[in-house]
């Protein structure tokens, strides 16, 4: 298992589990007893709370020590058990855990005033940090997880007590109010940098409030600090309900917040009072959605990418087995596809005569979009069964994250590979409020990076939740990329997690500022995999005005607005040449850089798309 400190330098985002003490609760151990003993009296139950964590998807478990200091201990009359307690519970965790999770020794507030609010010195209060700190790691921890403090000083003698020993990574986590703040008054902007500064590796939240409130202090604290940060929210407040306090807030409410508190910048997700091993399967449903999380290293298309485990009497299809397109791909050969729209209506005979002309023409392969711009047309899906069935030429099947939930997305992707589907393009999708139906609802339960990572599993014969499928997809994995972001840093992120998920290749957005490709291409040779450049033979001003103040993420370039001005000017057959003239200067001068066009076929005008192709010495008459 990689250690965990190096696991700290990459971007995965970790499960970490639930509450320990409702889980034992809800087991018939009544609140009057000391939970932390249990380690000692009854370990198989302690350990049976971890393996339910760990079944429900937690990659980091911990210790069922939250209350096992000195000060706690004693009002059981246990202080003299304290290594014995400690040692033990990381032991039980180290055995629930395996190889396959992290284990966290868990260390909670000493329960004591320290100054200058209590009579304890800080020495005393890291010294009893220390003693808990020190059996911890003798039972073998992985990391430190410091939480629900909410006196920083006395959370810096906890850091201080670990650092003395070891250098084992230490997460820190405060709780606070319903106001934001802890009870001490201290903002979340002011107590993220002190633990910054104090040497904590993730700063983080854990228990006093339910996700939203975490949620907006999150926000807060991603402003300050470039630590990784971690959310452990209570199921929401405590209701009284007849005399009982139940936490209220559902497993898929949580799961909601977990992308949430992905969005906002979150790398350990996991829940505290209230939350069970249900509430975690959802959030770990959510996580793997968004963020690959793998065990075994498989080579895919030139790029090391993580799989999780393939079963045994899987025999995973190479990338040049799985169509004549992902052979082309996977040989370093040059690729051709155009871009054509389903039809609106039932009749699909006019799009499909017009894709005959590809495959009459040559053209490697045809790119159906899957709802575009949010537009309502047949099934891509239905279409590039008929492109396929009827004319013969493979299509090249877009697949968005907008209008199915994950069951649906798994139905129609086994689905396709059971109709002899073989190569996707994986997008997110544009929203509905895009399209002509803009009250349409949108689902989005994962984005394109956690489709890719669905596709990948089913190739490797798993469905989302790593069950066996028996037989596996054979999909070539594609996804979109932007050259022209405006926050390119991100795009560049979002690329590296989609290569990092098992993308094969990759379709850029259409290309009209070619310098900006280059640089993109340079700034993601350490993550390189085939690049296929979109290009859109423009057919007027008017297009390319559209195009470039209406269509997401495409950048038309003042000096080609000016020739599209210029030659529009002077008729509307002009427009069409010098639009034609500037596809084909785009793709010469890329041509030595990517590994294929794709060209859209402007208003479904096909003849004009297999005009750019002429550029290319192999389509030349």
């Amino acid at each position: 298992m990689q250690p965990f400190k190096e696991l700290l330098e990459t971007d995965r985002i970790l499960v970490v589990d639930g509450a320990m003490g409702t889980q034992l609760y809800a087991k018939g151990v009544y609140i009057n007893r000391c939970y932390d003993e249990l380690n000692l009296s009854n370990p198989d139950l302690v350990r049976e709370i971890h393996t339910e964590y760990i079944r429900a998807g937690a990659d980091i478990i911990e210790t069922n020590t939250f209350g096992a200091t000195a000060h706690k201990l004693q009002q059981y009359g246990l202080e003299g058990n304290l290594r014995e307690i400690n040692l033990i519970a990381a032991k039980v965790a180290r055995k629930a855990a395996g190889d396959r999770t992290y284990v966290a020794g868990a260390i909670g507030p000493l329960g004591v005033r320290i100054e200058p609010y209590g009579p304890t010195s800080f020495d005393e209060a890291r010294e009893m940090f220390k003693a808990q700190a020190e059996a911890l790691l003798e039972g073998g921890v992985d990391l430190f997880c410091l939480e629900t403090f909410s006196d920083v000083s006395e959370i810096r003698q906890a850091i201080a007590a670990v650092r003395e020993i070891c250098d084992l990574p230490i997460i820190a986590q405060m709780t606070i109010m319903t106001d934001g703040n802890t009870m001490f008054g201290t903002t979340p902007e002011l107590f993220t940098e002190r633990l910054d500064n104090w040497g904590a590796d993730v700063i983080g939240l854990n228990c006093g409030v339910g996700p939203a409130i975490i949620l907006s202090a999150l926000e807060k604290m991603r402003e300050v600090t470039k630590k990784k940060l971690s959310a452990q929210p209570n199921a929401g407040l405590p209701r009284d309900v007849q005399g009982r306090q139940f936490y209220m807030c559902s497993p898929e409410y949580m799961s909601k917040f977990a992308k949430r508190f992905i969005q906002s910048g979150a790398k350990f997700i996991g829940g505290c009072c209230g939350t069970t091993p249900s509430h975690i399967k959802l959030i770990s449903d959510s996580v793997r959605a968004a963020s690959p999380r793998a065990q075994r290293t498989v080579f895919s298309a030139g790029a090391t990418v993580t799989v999780d485990v393939t079963p045994p009497d899987i025999h995973v299809v190479p990338p040049e087995e799985r169509s004549a397109w992902g052979r082309k791909i996977a040989r370093g050969e040059f690729v051709t596809s155009v871009e054509v729209l389903p039809p609106k209506g039932v009749e699909a005979k006019k799009t499909l005569d017009s894709i005959r002309l590809l495959k009459d023409a040559g053209v490697d392969g045809v790119n159906i979009p899957d709802g575009a711009r949010a537009q309502s047309r047949m099934s891509a899906l239905a279409t590039a069964v008929l492109v396929e069935q009827q004319i013969g030429i493979e299509s090249v099947l877009h697949y968005c994250c907008r209008d199915r939930n994950l069951l649906g997305m798994m139905s129609d992707l086994l689905g396709a590979a059971a109709l002899g589907l073989r190569n996707i393009l994986v997008i997110t999708g544009d929203p509905p409020k895009m399209g002509p139906y803009p009250d349409a609802t949108a689902v989005f339960d994962i984005d394109s990076i956690g489709l890719t990572n669905m596709v990948n599993k089913l190739n490797h014969g798993l469905d989302l939740g790593n069950n066996p499928i028996g037989e596996p997809t054979a999909f070539c994995i594609g996804v979109g990329v932007n050259p022209g972001a405006i926050n390119l840093d991100e795009e560049i992120k979002r690329f590296e997690w989609k290569v990092e998920a098992g993308a094969q290749y990759a379709i850029t957005q259409p290309v009209f500022d070619t310098e900006q490709l280059r640089d993109f291409l340079r700034r993601i040779e350490h993550v390189r995999i085939p690049i296929i450049a979109g290009i859109w033979p423009l057919v007027s001003y008017r297009n390319a005005e559209f195009l470039h103040n209406e269509v997401p993420g495409v950048r038309v370039t003042p000096s080609i607005m000016d020739r599209m001005r210029e030659a529009s000017n002077i008729s509307k057959e002009a427009g069409r040449d010098e639009g034609l003239k500037i596809a084909r200067e785009s793709l010469l001068e890329v041509r030595d850089e990517i590994q294929g066009v794709q060209v859209s076929a402007p208003f479904g005008n096909v003849k004009y798309a297999l005009e750019v192709f002429q550029a290319l010495p192999e389509f030349a008459n």
